[in-house]
């Protein structure tokens, strides 16, 4: 029994990493380039994010809500490479990666799952920690099924490992690619060596996804289809094809957020899905809205904070960087880690669910038991230095003090 979708989108999100010394550059090359655009932010316009976010953690990641027409013109009669400078200082810049229109035409269903691509954002920030968020829609006559296909299949799109032939399925439908195998080429073109990454235990050959469908209460409600539904919603929320075993106790689904009767949220390591009914016309029109811009914005700074921490922690094993180092994790901690998000009763709620799943609490432990060890064995040797120059000026002055000693016994 397929379970129709009325409405749907995916986010892949892909984390990369730009060495902190060339990151005014890598900015430069972003603004030559003619299909990136820097986004910016305006509080009448952009209202939802503006009041979702506290200040603090606003200002942070929405660097040019500040920026009055005045500045951000000022800021265009300058050439690439001083506005690059400028903007780095910026603890965050964010742009638009512009795609042509997609292809209208038929689409043979047969042939695959068709899909366009509608939006592509960079989201970087000054610490060379960046995000590549590629949005993508189904075409109108979709299953659950197709989607949980799409999203298991889509997601290692950048592996090494994959072969032409695992994708023969999906048809891409958008002027930008010639096939699918572009859109590997363009992650390169705009991420990068992914080396940098990779040292800090990123996973470079998989996106997060970050996926929403709407289906129909006939479904939703459906005795029948409800076993049928809790099992694509298990495959949808772990990112699984269709044919996928599916074991687990019904009611004891930890990975799940119930919102209310007809929105759900599902939770893994590397993605979140929110499923809800058309029974209430908020379901597909308000609560999609706000999934793709406040909580996913929420979601990209919690995972800004699990690499910042996994960059501190890897930075700490070498000892000659612990001073530069020192001064990060205590930045980190007082400007991002004890701040609070948003007043939004449910964006606290997913924060939570996210800092659980992302294993904060574990992260942050490490991390600060590091410091501690190499702050204390850091004392220890700066003491150790101290005594051995008081050592030395003692003897020094024990020195002349027998000199003159001599000199006196002399006349």
């Amino acid at each position: 029994m397929e379970i129709k979708t009325k409405y749907q989108y995916t986010y892949f999100i892909y984390p990369y990493i730009v060495a902190e010394k060339k990151f005014e550059k890598y900015l430069e090359k972003l603004l030559n380039n003619k299909n990136c655009k820097l986004k910016f932010f305006e509080s009448e316009k952009d209202w939802d994010l503006y009041t979702y976010f506290l200040p603090k953690v606003r200002n942070y990641v929405f660097s040019n809500f500040e920026y009055n027409k005045s500045k951000i013109n000022k800021l265009k009669e300058f050439d690439s490479s001083m506005q690059a400078t400028l903007l780095a200082k910026n603890s965050c810049n964010i742009f638009e990666y512009n795609i042509d229109k997609d292809i209208q035409g038929k689409t043979n269903r047969k042939d695959g799952i068709f899909f366009s691509i509608r939006k592509i954002e960079l989201i970087c920030f000054n610490t060379g920690i960046c995000f590549l968020t590629i949005k993508t829609t189904l075409d109108e006559d979709t299953t659950l099924e197709d989607l949980c296909n799409f999203n298991y299949k889509f997601k290692d799109i950048n592996s090494s490992l994959s072969k032409l032939k695992d994708f023969e399925n999906i048809k891409i439908q958008t002027d930008s690619f010639k096939d699918i195998q572009g859109i590997p080429q363009l992650i390169k073109d705009i991420t990068g060596n992914p080396m940098d990454a990779r040292k800090l235990n990123i996973d470079t050959e998989k996106f997060i996804t970050y996926s929403y469908a709407c289906i129909g209460q006939e479904s939703w409600n459906d005795k029948s289809k409800e076993d049928i539904l809790e099992k694509e919603f298990y495959r949808f929320a772990n990112v699984q094809p269709a044919d996928s075993p599916v074991n687990y106790n019904k009611g004891e689904l930890d990975y799940e957020m119930q919102l209310s009767k007809n929105i759900k949220f599902g939770f893994s390591k590397t993605g979140t899905v929110l499923l809800t009914s058309d029974i209430n016309t908020d379901n597909f029109t308000k609560v999609p809205h706000k999934f793709e811009n406040e909580y996913l914005y929420n979601y990209i700074f919690e995972l800004f904070k699990k690499i910042t921490l996994n960059k501190i922690n890897r930075e700490f094993e070498t000892e000659n960087k612990f001073k530069k180092s020192k001064a990060k994790f205590i930045d980190f901690t007082k400007k991002i880690w004890i701040e609070e998000i948003t007043n939004e009763e449910t964006g606290n709620m997913l924060s939570e669910r996210w800092s659980e799943k992302l294993g904060f609490k574990e992260i942050y432990s490490e991390v600060k038991q590091k410091y501690d060890i190499l702050y204390k064995n850091a004392n220890i040797e700066k003491t150790a230095k101290s005594n051995k120059w008081i050592a030395i000026i003692l003897a020094v002055l024990v020195l002349i003090n027998f000199i003159n000693c001599l000199t006196i016994m002399q006349k």
